[in-house]
């Protein structure tokens, strides 16, 4: 196939092109600080790890967001960059005793573990919002769970 006849590859930006954009940045410093990505004002979370169904402001829905476990990853990779460095220079250096590493840094991990966590899943769901994904589209798309639920229909039917 020559360059002349081949078509090029739909992407996603491609077909969203005709969409305004959406600045990341600011929808993630407005997520890690638990806050609508889309207004700023609104809570992100109704509990500590649940997204609120919608903003309280502006009404933005955040029920088909999809951070799953990609929060929990990151702060995992943080606070092993910050917990595991310190750990490696007081035990080269010090040597202390076994028992009192692990009363200092066990806490130390489980605290900022649980301080990460919730503006870590705010920035991933900012991130989420500002790349239009899992259906903050605004209607504009394709539903997947509408694709599903035709596709199930359809192998039921044969």
């Amino acid at each position: 196939m020559d360059s002349a006849t081949a078509r090029p590859a739909k992407t996603w930006t491609a077909a969203n092109s005709a969409l305004p954009k959406r600045d990341l940045w600011s929808a993630m410093a407005r997520g890690w600080r638990c806050r609508c990505p889309k207004c700023g004002e609104g809570k992100l979370f109704r509990a500590f790890l649940k997204t609120a169904d919608s903003c309280s402001r502006c009404g933005q829905d955040f029920t088909h967001h999809r951070a799953d476990d990609l929060p929990a990853y990151l702060v995992i990779v943080i606070v092993g960059h910050i917990v595991v460095p310190i750990v490696l220079s007081v035990e080269t250096n010090f040597a202390p005793p076994m028992l009192l590493q692990l009363a200092i840094y066990l806490p130390i991990t489980l605290i900022s573990s649980l301080l990460l966590l919730q503006p870590v899943k705010g920035a991933v769901v900012g991130l989420q919002w500002a790349f239009r994904m899992h259906g903050f589209d605004e209607g504009h798309g394709i539903d997947p769970d509408s694709v599903i639920a035709r596709a199930t229909a359809r192998t039921d039917l044969s």
